[in-house]
């Protein structure tokens, strides 16, 4: 197994701390180096393709509207231009974002159907990736080749080794174990928030059923919560709070040009009629499995390995319970 990225960006690092480079072939390859990917690529000539790679912050694309168009379309690309080397069969899971969609806020929820588009350059960026997924797609990569693509879309995910800068949960950690206030922006925002496993067994799950079935080649799939699972910013902080101690938090008033939506949500039907994908976490065991990860954490750093292998048995456990893991 190859894995490609730029070096560890936080302190902590949850890639350092479970010591992930024992477990793969760790290479330091920039997305938006054309000759590099094209180079690895041809090199590993994989069965699989799982790309993640992103700049994946709202707040940080106004920034810098230039990099986070570099690396998230202009990275794409240059892996789909990559993926036109390979000579065998390979299945592709791009995963791009929720917010991809042209955010309406609808509260039915959105459907893969529907505009993409974005009022950011983050949401921009990524809509921008899936235009080019479709024309690769269409230019490139025909029904009947040996190159199946799928594309992703998750909601806001949450759970144990994110230490990201402004991001919800990694800053309320932050703020807790320093005795501070956490400050929110948007209390009464909403946002499709599932543990980080949920995705991730879904887009193995697309990866495996790909991999039979030509039909599902091209398409795009939600990962998201269940529809009556969409929790505010404020409703997230205050039932993480209680798990984890007595800590405070407040809202303040920020007159910004930088907009953020107010109402996110997904329709996952697709993906359960498709993959008989569901997500199994509830709202309660999500908050759990989070709080409990960055507590053992913070008491036993070098025990993190085995915290997260022993959420991820749990998790196998769940899904496998009702028997539609795909073979």
């Amino acid at each position: 197994m190859t894995g490609m990225a730029l070096d560890p960006n936080t302190d902590p690092s949850c890639f350092e701390s479970i010591n992930l480079t024992k477990d793969i072939d760790d290479r330091r390859v920039d997305i938006r180096d054309k000759e590099a990917v094209e180079a690895l690529v041809v090199e590993c000539d994989p069965d699989f393709i799982f790309h993640l790679a992103a700049q994946p912050l709202v707040r940080l694309s106004y920034a810098d509207p230039v990099g986070t168009a570099e690396i998230n379309v202009l990275g794409m690309v240059n892996l789909l231009n990559a993926m036109r080397r390979l000579e065998k069969d390979c299945v592709a899971v791009l995963i791009t974002s929720d917010k991809s969609y042209r955010n309406d806020e609808v509260v039915w929820g959105y459907r893969e159907s529907d505009q993409l588009g974005g009022s950011d350059p983050y949401s921009g960026s990524k809509g921008a990736a899936e235009l080019m997924i479709n024309a690769f797609q269409r230019s490139f990569f025909p029904d009947n080749g040996s190159v199946r693509i799928g594309v992703a879309r998750a909601g806001n995910v949450i759970g144990g080794g994110d230490w990201n800068i402004d991001r919800l949960v990694p800053d309320c950690i932050r703020s807790w174990t320093r005795g501070e206030e956490v400050k929110l922006r948007n209390p009464n925002s909403t946002r499709p928030w599932q543990h980080v496993l949920e995705p991730l067994g879904g887009y193995m799950l697309l990866a495996a059923n790909l991999r039979t079935r030509k039909e599902l080649h091209g398409e795009a799939f939600n990962f998201g919560p269940n529809a009556f699972d969409n929790y505010s910013v404020q409703s997230l902080v205050e039932s993480l709070a209680m798990k984890w101690g007595s800590v405070k938090w407040s809202a303040i008033s920020e007159r910004s040009l930088e907009k953020e939506a107010g109402l996110l949500k997904l329709n996952c039907d697709k993906a359960l009629f498709h993959l008989s994908w569901r997500p199994r976490l509830t709202f309660e065991q999500t908050l759990d499995w989070t709080a409990t990860w960055y507590l053992q954490f913070l008491a036993s750093p070098e025990a993190s390995r085995e915290i997260m292998l022993g959420q991820i048995a749990d998790y196998e456990k769940i899904f496998d319970s009702d028997g539609t893991r795909s073979n």
